[in-house]
């Protein structure tokens, strides 16, 4: 199986555990789990264009440049994966940071399209 489809499961992977943490109420675990869920979609998006990168900012920016300022996809899509690294950042390292049970449903919603839409681009181009 090639890397990008490995990425996509696993990206399918953190969306599932995202929703159970959700439900379970630890929404900060649930943050962290959507942002990398799109994440990995972001850098098999990137795989697609032999680019890889050794930072989150670097795949974001990239990601950015390649597939959002092109028209590829939507200019929401790169809003969405700033605001999901921004609130993973605050999550996991913030101490006194709560994410809203509004907050998370929002990006679970958001995350999961990301997901969704990039993972079906992928696979039309492998």
């Amino acid at each position: 199986m090639s890397e990008i489809l490995l990425l996509i499961e696993k990206a399918n992977r953190y969306i599932k555990s995202a929703r159970l943490l959700i439900n379970d109420g630890d929404r900060e675990s649930a943050v962290s789990r959507i942002y990398y869920a799109m994440f990995f979609c972001a850098e098999a998006a990137l795989l697609t264009k032999g680019l890889s990168f050794s930072s989150h900012k670097g795949v974001i920016s990239a990601f950015g440049e390649h597939f959002i300022k092109t028209g590829i996809f939507e200019k929401s899509f790169g809003r969405e994966l700033n605001r999901a690294f921004e609130k993973r950042q605050a999550g996991d390292y913030g101490y006194t940071f709560v994410i809203e049970p509004d907050e998370a449903d929002a990006l679970l919603k958001s995350g999961t399209e990301f997901v969704n839409s990039v993972a079906n681009w992928l696979k039309e181009q492998i």
